[in-house]
């Protein structure tokens, strides 16, 4: 076995059962990993300096292949279900023992990296690859140590990454080839079977999720987070869709974050040192920070060329519609650095509400944030291809089901908490669509989105008449800077006020029958900032 790159002084992959690897690559600059991938034929480069990779058989998370190994530790803390699938200790060991003599005699990439940017809640992570290109995501998603401290790195958590290694369900206790197993006794993350990067990322994302809340008392959180001039924090929850890079990205305020966060008693701090975005129908004009981004270090995936060129057209989905860019969090130029802030003074939840019932802002309830947190709402277009025009709700607890490892009430709870101890204002802000709903209304205008953002965060809002949504009880302000008055009702907004309740009504139901789910944990206090609707669920 030769070694190259830059190797800690007590390192030794043997601990972890990797001693009969083949040469190892420690911890490679961005430039040698991308001359990896290019001589191994595994990617290319783009007209604009990026690394275009394709990721193989899966493009996105595969959920229903992600397991928690089952022990002492876990069996009475983890909230057991389809997000956290049991996985015996046993078989971990034994799939561990697998992935260890597939990778006796092969190159592996090795690249330490740590989350937390708050320097009490450090976490060291050595990541051994199986391919260059995996190397290289998790120096852009995580925060890269100094010469220094690489030294005498010593790793908290390892994660093997092997997209080649395919498991035997039959054997091993998988449900296909692909896998995903985290084991937080052993504090190791095994990753087979796929070459999508991204579980990588909420590999990691799904331990802080368990450790901090559980072991160190900070509210991890999916979100984006920004700081304006004189030091107040924003924090911006959201799915998909919803605009929550587009509306975290503000030039009058620096960027802490574009994904996920932790919240001490101290403030807000970055668990990355990277983005990792979507770039479906990417453009300078619509989305101008990520645009710059896509250069020398960062990694494309799954996109598709114009013909006979380098050049992406972001506009193709025929790989997928989750083409996605990875970057080092400094090709941004409007970031704070460090990635830390203070306590939130506003936090905003995100939804694009297609069917046109929610207001544009509402001030929410400590009762209400929390209701709507663990909601974690929006509803997605189901598309035209087929003449369905037929909005499709989304619930998500927490604005992040599938990476929590504990039941959403905790983290809930633990919200309602610091939004009362810190007075913390939180507004339910809809992206979407008003006049009706999609195919009949028209969705609202980014810049008046941006205007009710800017009123809130500058306390414009605080003082202004409110009225009440009869359904969901949501106080929605009567007037706002640089927004037409009108479009602040939604029902008045829709020219048939009938039909308008109508789907309100079928709204509210929808709620309530997703909160069924989570009822049994809930408090008193969380259950009556449910919508008032006729039926229950």
């Amino acid at each position: 076995m030769n070694e190259f790159g830059f190797k800690p002084k007590h390192a030794d992959l043997s601990k972890i059962g990797l001693g009969r690897v083949g040469d190892t690559y420690w911890n490679l600059e961005p430039a040698e990993l991308v001359e990896q991938v290019i001589l191994r034929g595994e990617g290319v480069l783009a007209n604009t300096g990026a690394l275009a990779i394709d990721t193989g058989e899966f493009t996105g998370r595969s959920p229903k292949d992600k397991f928690c190994v089952k022990d002492e530790k876990t069996a009475d803390t983890v909230w057991w279900g389809d997000v956290n699938i049991p996985f015996s200790s046993e078989q971990f060991e034994r799939l561990l023992d697998k992935m260890c003599v597939y990778l006796q005699g092969r190159e592996v990439f090795v690249k330490d990296c740590y989350a937390c940017a708050d320097p009490a809640f450090r976490m060291n992570i050595r990541v051994v690859a199986e391919l260059p290109s995996s190397a290289m995501f998790a120096g852009n998603m995580f925060l890269r140590p100094t010469a220094e401290e690489l030294e005498d790195f010593e790793p908290e958590w390892h994660i093997i990454c092997c997209p080649e290694f395919h498991a035997d369900p039959a054997k091993d206790g998988t449900r296909q080839h692909n896998f995903a197993v985290l084991d937080f006794t052993r504090k190791m993350i095994l990753i087979g079977g796929t070459g999508y990067t991204g579980e990588i990322k909420k590999g990691i994302f799904t331990v802080l999720n368990y450790v901090l809340p559980q072991e160190r008392k900070v509210l991890s959180m999916h979100c984006s987070a920004n700081i304006g001039k004189n030091g107040d924090t924003a924090v911006f929850f959201g799915l998909s869709g919803t605009g929550k890079t587009t509306l975290s990205a503000d030039p009058e305020r620096a960027l802490i974050g574009d994904d996920e966060h932790g919240w001490s008693d101290a403030g807000v701090f970055n668990f990355e040192g990277g983005c990792y975005a979507k770039c479906i129908d990417l453009s300078a004009e619509k989305e101008p920070q990520i645009w710059e981004a896509v250069k020398f270090g960062a990694i494309l995936e799954n996109i598709v060329f114009e013909e006979g060129t380098t050049k992406v057209d972001f506009s193709d989905s025929t790989k997928t519609e989750n083409t996605r860019v990875s970057y080092p969090i400094d090709h941004i130029a409007n970031i704070a650095r460090p990635s830390m802030g203070g306590h939130p003074k506003n936090i905003f939840f995100l939804t694009c509400d297609a069917y046109g019932v929610l207001p544009p802002i509402s001030k929410l309830t400590p009762g209400q944030a929390m209701y709507h947190f663990i909601s974690g709402y929006t509803a997605k277009v189901a598309g035209t291809e087929a003449g369905v025009t037929e909005p499709q709700s989304t619930f998500s607890a927490c604005f992040g089901k599938a990476f929590l490892p504990l039941h959403p009430t905790k983290y809930a709870e633990m919200l309602g908490r610091k939004m009362k101890e810190h007075d913390v204002r939180v507004w339910l802000v809809n992206t979407g669509w008003s006049g009706g709903a999609y195919g009949t209304g028209e969705r609202i205008k980014l810049k008046y989105t941006r205007a009710m953002i800017t009123a809130a965060l500058n306390g414009e809002l605080d003082n202004v008449e409110y009225d009440e949504h009869s359904v969901f009880g949501l106080k929605f302000p009567t007037s706002c800077p640089n927004v037409p008055a009108e479009i602040l009702n939604a029902r008045k907004t829709w020219k048939d006020e009938a039909a308008y309740m109508a789907q309100a009504e079928k709204l509210a139901q929808a709620f309530v029958k997703n909160f069924a789910n989570y009822a049994d944990g809930a408090s008193e206090e969380i259950l009556a900032a449910a919508p008032r609707t006729t039926v229950k669920a």
